[in-house]
């Protein structure tokens, strides 16, 4: 058969939860979707809170991933526990709250397997090495077909990791910067891979936040509070359809939408 699995960019503030609500269940029958991946580390504009995860379960995703800003709402350390449908980068200190991978049903009875991991270059050089955390899971990982969330700064660091894993993982999406790329690629051993996602929040932003905000930064003027741009949404999106009898990708497409 042929699975389609949409990775969804990073959930901005309320804006890009209501955006989500409003948007993930069409799409996932315009596409035929049969297993969702939410980014959701901005769903309270840094960090997410158990209500915001629920949200995101409740418009349509399946499993949500993090990233850097994970602990920005420590509230969220007990759900992480409880829940296997919420990831976080494996590579943390494994003594952290939670857990970076996990094996979850398909259809037909295909163990889906998703990674989280975060990258290290201008982000935090104290965590282990994306790479190879990468490797360990992979070696005990009982799972038909596996995707990955990397959680990272730079596109090289998100490419490196593509072509690492090309053949041994069905795709690979950059999540982090917010700005979606158009590099959508099968590379050559049979991964799905993109750059970036994008976002899922203002459209009329700055990486989600008030233009003015941002600008401030760059004019040297004092640090303002994190403020979520208003106006229309946007959520960003890829889809990758995998051919399970041959376990590779045999398509990559943007399905962004805007408000």
């Amino acid at each position: 058969m042929l699975l389609n699995v949409l990775a969804v960019g990073d959930v901005v503030a309320q804006g890009g939860l209501d955006c989500l609500s409003r948007r993930l269940r069409p799409l996932q029958k315009e596409y035929d979707v049969h297993f969702t991946v939410v980014n959701g580390e901005n769903a309270a504009g840094l960090g997410l809170l158990p209500q915001h995860a629920e949200e995101i379960f409740d418009a349509g995703a399946d499993v949500i991933t993090l990233g850097n800003h994970t602990w920005n709402k420590l509230q969220i350390k007990d759900y992480l526990e409880d829940s296997p449908y919420i990831l976080r980068p494996a590579n943390f200190a494994a003594n952290l709250p939670g857990r970076g991978f996990g094996v979850y049903e398909g259809p037909q009875g295909l163990r889906l397997g998703v990674v989280n991991l975060m990258g290290r270059f201008e982000l935090d050089a104290n965590l282990d090495s994306p790479f190879h955390t990468a490797d360990r899971i992979l070696a005990e990982l009982e799972a038909d077909l596996v995707f990955v969330d990397f959680h990272a700064e730079a596109t090289s660091e998100k490419g490196a990791m593509g072509w690492y894993l090309d053949g041994r993982v069905q795709a690979v999406w950059g999540t982090h910067t917010h700005v979606p790329t158009a590099d959508t690629q099968i590379l050559p051993q049979g991964t799905g891979f993109v750059t970036d996602l994008g976002m899922t929040g203002p459209a009329l932003s700055i990486l989600g936040v008030k233009p003015e905000n941002s600008i401030a930064r760059f004019l040297g003027q004092l640090p303002r509070r994190y403020e979520a741009a208003q106006g229309p949404n946007r959520l960003g999106a890829v889809l990758f359809t995998i051919d399970t009898q041959s376990k590779g990708c045999c398509q990559v497409t943007r399905v962004d939408v805007t408000d």
